[in-house]
C-alpha cells in the first residue's frame, strides 16, 4: 500500500499535549545551572543622537550583576544582511552614538532573576538629542533624512533590471495602480528567546530558531571561531514563519555577555519586545501597470517596487528579488518587466514572512488582472482564464528567468470555481445589487504559482541508523516548528525500513549531532529533506541486505526484506532470515554501523499552485467585512499526509485573510510604533473565519523522487488576494476602484464615500 495520501495522526502532539514542549525558557540542563537573566533596555525614540546614558544607578540596583552600554562592546558591528546591500549600514549591537528605531537595544542588564533585570532597566536613563524622523519610503527615497551618515543615502540596494520606455506600445488599454503591501507582524506563539554558556572552551548556545546551523555559523564569524568551537541547540520552537531564519543582535551578544561575567546567560523577550524587535514582513510599495486588448488578451506587465528595509537592512531587503521572480504568476504574458529598491527608514527592519515575496508577486498579479478586467467590462475568471499557461506548455520558461515544472492552473481554477458554485454566487450578488442592500456580496479569486525550496536548486542532510534494539534513528538538517516532521520524516523512513514509526525517532536541530543542514524555511522540508530520509533509508536496506547475504551466504540479489516481519530472508526461504536487530547489533560490533548519510540535491525549485475564491459580505453603511466562505484548491504535488498538509493549508490562509482584513504594524509620524501589543495589533483569530473549504488537487513533480511541492506558504499566498478582491468586487458598482489592506471598517467605509463623492461632483 503506498504511504502517499494516509492521514497518520502526528505522533508529535501526545508529548507535546501532554507534558508539553520544552522550549529555550523551559530549559534545565546542567551547563545552564547558575544562569543569569539578561534584560535589554530599548530606545524610546525612533532617532536621535545618544551623547550618553547613565547606568550607575542600575548598576547599585538589587541583584544586578552588571550593565553594559555600546563602549563596553569589543565586537565589530554587524554587516548588512546581503553582500549586494550598501556595506556603510552595519549595526551595532548595542546603539552606538544614534538610535535608528523605537525598541533598538541602547543597554543590556545581567541579573540574578528576570524581574530585577526589569527593574534595573527602569534605572537607566539615555540622553537623546532628536534627530528627524522618516518612516514613508516615499520621504526616505529622497534622503532628505539619512539614517546612515556613513552610507550617505537610504538607498539599501536597487534591484534595477531595466525599463523599457516602449513596453506597453500597441496595447489598446493600459491601467496603472499604486498599492501598498503593508507591514505585518510574525507574532510567533514564543518570543525570540536564547541561552549561552561557555564549556570546555567551547560556546554552546540554545536558540528558538528555525536554522541552528547558520545560527552556529554566525556565530561562528561574530567570535572568530572555527564552527566546530560552537554548539548551537534548537529545542521545541514556538512557530516561526521565517522571522526567525536569521539572526539578531541580542541573541548573538549572549555569549559574550556568558564569557564577560563568566557564567551562563538566559533571555527570553516579551511580547511587547517582540512586536517591535522581532522582524516585519512584507512592507513593499508597488506601482502597477499592465495593458493589453480589449478582448482580454494581456500583453505587458510592468511592476515597480519600493521596499521598505527597516532601519537596518536585513534580508526583507532583497525579497523583491523573489517578487520579480515569480510577478507573471500563472500567466502568458509576452513582456514583463520588475524593478525595486529597497531603503532605510526608522522602524524595525523587514525579513522574511511566510511567502516572503512571493505573496507579494501574487497580491499584484492578481490586482492587475481584476483591474484590467473592470477597465474593459469582461469577468475577471475570464481574463484570467484567456492568459493562463496552457497544461501542455510546461516546463514554462517566464520572461523573469524561471523555469516552472509543471502545472494545470486552469483545472485548478475550474474546480476552485465549480466548489464555490461561482455562477450561483454571481447571481446573488445582482439580486442584492438590485434590491439596493446594505449588506453587498463580494466574490474574489486569485490564481497562484511559487516558488519553493528555491530560489536555486537546494540540498538537505539526512542521516537514518538502525539501532541494535531494532529502532531507527533519522537525523535531518530540517528542523520543526509546528509543521510535524516527526510524523512525515518516520512515515518516509518506515515506508522503507518496514520499522514501525513508533519506533522511528528524529534528531534534529543540534549541530553537534547532525553534522549540516539548511533549517526550515521556504516550504522546502518534505520535497528536500524527506527526500535526503527517503535516500538515506533506501540506502540503509541495501547495506542492510549485503550484509544479510554476506551471513546467509547468498547472493544479495536473492535477498528480500519481509517489512511485516522486520527480517531479511533469501527469497522462497522465509524461515532462515536476519532481523534488523540481529543486523544492527552484527554491524555495530564490526565498527561499521547500519548507517547511510545523504545529502540530497534538488535539479531545480518546485513550483506549486493553486486557486482560491473568497466570499465576503461588505455592510456599505459602517464599512464592515465579513469573510463568509473560502474555497481553496492548493495543488503541492504528491501529497504524503493530507493531515499535515491540510494544516498548513488551514494555517496560510488564516495568515493571509488576517493579512488582507486585519494586520498591519502602523507608525506615527514620529516612528512611535502604535501597534506594539496584541491590544493594538489586530492578530486574526477563529472568530473573524470560517470554516475553510479545501478541495484536493495532485500534479507531481519530476524534481525529486518524492513527486511533492512544498505546502507550507501556499495558503497564504493564495488568500490574501483572494480576500482582498472580494471587497474591492463588493464595492465595484458604487465606483470603488481599490481598496489597499487591511480593509479594515474605517479604509472601507472611507472609500465608499471617496466614490460617492467623486460621482456626486462629475
Amino acid at each position: 500500500m503506498s504511504i502517499f495520501g494516509n492521514r497518520v495522526p502526528r505522533i508529535e502532539d501526545p508529548r507535546l499535549l501532554t507534558d508539553g514542549g520544552t522550549y529555550v525558557a523551559d530549559l534545565r540542563v546542567p551547563e545552564l545551572d547558575g544562569a543569569a537573566y539578561v534584560t535589554y533596555v530599548r530606545s524610546t525614540i525612533a532617532h536621535a543622537r545618544l551623547t550618553g546614558i547613565d547606568v550607575d544607578e542600575a548598576r547599585r540596583a538589587p541583584g544586578v550583576v552588571a550593565v553594559f552600554t555600546a563602549a563596553d562592546i569589543d565586537l565589530d558591528p554587524l554587516p548588512p544582511g546581503s553582500p549586494m546591500f550598501n556595506a556603510a549600514m552595519t549595526r551595532p549591537f548595542l546603539a552606538d552614538g544614534v538610535v535608528r528605531f523605537v525598541g533598538e537595544p541602547v543597554a543590556v542588564i545581567v541579573s540574578e532573576r528576570p524581574e530585577q533585570g526589569v527593574d534595573a532597566a527602569e534605572l537607566v536613563w539615555p540622553d537623546y538629542d532628536p534627530l528627524p524622523v522618516v518612516v514613508d519610503p516615499l520621504e526616505a527615497r529622497r534622503d532628505e533624512v539619512v539614517l546612515h551618515e556613513a552610507a550617505g543615502t537610504n538607498v539599501v540596494v536597487d534591484l534595477a533590471f531595466g525599463r523599457t520606455d516602449d513596453l506597453f506600445d500597441g496595447c489598446e488599454v493600459v491601467v496603472t495602480q499604486e498599492a501598498v503591501n503593508q507591514r505585518v507582524a510574525a507574532v510567533p506563539l514564543e518570543c525570540r528567546a536564547g541561552a549561552a554558556a561557555w564549556v570546555g572552551g567551547r560556546l554552546v548556545q540554545w536558540s528558538s530558531t528555525q536554522h541552528a546551523h547558520g545560527v552556529r555559523d554566525k556565530l561562528a564569524a561574530v567570535y572568530e571561531l572555527d564552527p566546530a568551537q560552537v554548539r548551537v541547540i534548537a529545542p521545541d520552537v514556538g512557530g516561526g514563519f521565517g522571522a526567525k531564519i536569521g539572526n539578531y543582535p541580542e541573541e548573538l551578544l549572549l555569549g559574550w555577555l556568558a564569557r564577560r561575567v563568566g557564567r551562563p546567560v538566559r533571555w527570553t523577550e516579551t511580547r511587547s519586545e517582540n512586536m517591535v524587535g522581532l522582524g516585519h514582513g512584507r512592507g513593499q510599495h508597488q506601482t502597477i501597470e499592465i495593458g493589453g486588448r480589449r478582448d482580454g488578451t494581456v500583453e505587458a506587465y510592468r511592476l515597480t517596487i519600493l521596499q521598505e528595509a527597516g532601519a537596518y537592512a536585513e534580508i526583507g531587503s532583497i525579497l523583491p528579488y523573489l517578487t520579480r521572480m515569480m510577478a507573471p504568476g500563472t500567466y502568458d504574458i509576452p513582456k514583463v518587466e520588475v524593478n525595486a529598491t529597497a531603503v532605510t527608514t526608522n522602524t524595525t527592519s523587514t525579513v522574511a514572512y511566510r511567502g516572503a515575496g512571493r505573496p507579494e508577486a501574487t497580491a499584484a498579479i492578481e490586482r492587475a488582472m481584476d483591474l484590467f478586467a473592470a477597465e474593459i467590462g469582461m469577468d475577471p475568471t475570464e481574463v484570467r482564464r484567456k492568459n493562463l499557461i496552457p497544461a501542455d506548455a510546461f516546463p514554462w520558461d517566464t520572461p523573469t528567468g524561471v523555469t516552472y515544472d509543471v502545472g494545470d492552473y486552469e483545472q485548478a481554477l475550474d474546480l476552485a470555481l465549480d466548489a464555490a458554485g461561482y455562477d450561483e454566487l454571481r447571481a446573488e450578488q445582482a439580486r442584492r445589487r438590485a434590491a439596493g442592500d446594505a449588506v453587498q456580496l463580494g466574490i474574489g479569486v486569485s490564481i497562484y504559482v511559487e516558488v519553493t525550496a528555491g530560489p536555486t536548486a537546494g540540498t538537505e542532510f539526512a542521516r537514518v541508523v538502525v539501532e541494535a534494539d531494532g529502532s531507527a534513528t533519522v537525523y535531518t538538517g530540517s528542523s520543526p516548528h509546528g509543521q510535524g516532521h516527526h510524523t512525515a520524516f518516520a512515515t518516509l523512513a518506515s515506508a522503507e525500513l518496514g520499522i514501525p514509526i513508533e519506533q522511528i525517532r528524529l534528531v534534529h536541530g543540534d549541530t553537534d549531532l547532525v553534522a549540516r543542514g539548511e533549517g526550515t524555511m521556504g516550504s522546502r522540508s518534505l520535497q528536500l529533506g524527506g527526500s535526503a530520509v527517503h535516500q538515506a533509508a533506501v540506502g540503509v536496506v541495501d547495506k542492510a541486505r549485503q550484509r544479510a547475504a554476506d551471513a546467509m551466504e547468498a547472493n544479495p540479489d536473492d535477498i528480500v526484506l519481509d517489512k511485516a516481519a522486520g527480517r531479511f530472508h533469501v527469497a522462497g526461504t522465509p524461515p532462515i532470515g536476519r532481523t534488523w536487530a540481529e543486523l544492527a547489533t552484527e554491524a555495530a560490533d564490526d565498527g561499521d554501523p547500519l548507517a547511510v548519510i545523504t545529502d540530497f540535491q534538488a535539479s531545480q525549485p518546485t513550483f506549486p499552485f493553486g486557486a482560491h475564491v473568497a466570499v465576503v459580505d461588505v455592510d456599505t453603511e459602517t464599512g464592515r467585512v465579513v469573510l463568509r466562505r473560502h474555497i481553496a484548491v492548493d495543488d503541492a504535488g504528491r501529497i504524503l499526509n493530507p493531515l499535515l498538509a491540510d494544516g498548513q493549508r488551514h494555517g496560510g490562509i488564516a495568515q493571509g485573510a488576517a493579512q488582507a482584513l486585519l494586520e498591519e504594524v502602523r507608525y506615527d509620524d514620529d516612528g512611535n510604533p502604535i501597534t506594539s501589543n496584541l491590544a493594538d495589533y489586530a492578530a486574526i483569530s477563529a472568530t473573524e473565519l470560517p470554516s475553510f473549504e479545501l478541495v484536493p488537487m495532485e500534479t507531481p513533480t519530476p524534481v525529486n523522487p518524492l513527486g511533492a511541492k512544498g505546502i507550507g506558504e501556499s495558503g497564504t499566498i493564495g488568500s490574501t488576494p483572494a480576500v482582498q478582491s472580494a471587497v474591492c468586487d463588493a464595492l465595484s458598482h458604487l465606483g470603488v476602484r481599490h481598496v489597499d489592506m487591511p480593509a479594515t471598517p474605517e479604509r472601507v467605509w472611507r472609500a465608499i464615500q471617496a466614490a460617492a463623492g467623486a460621482a456626486a461632483s462629475a
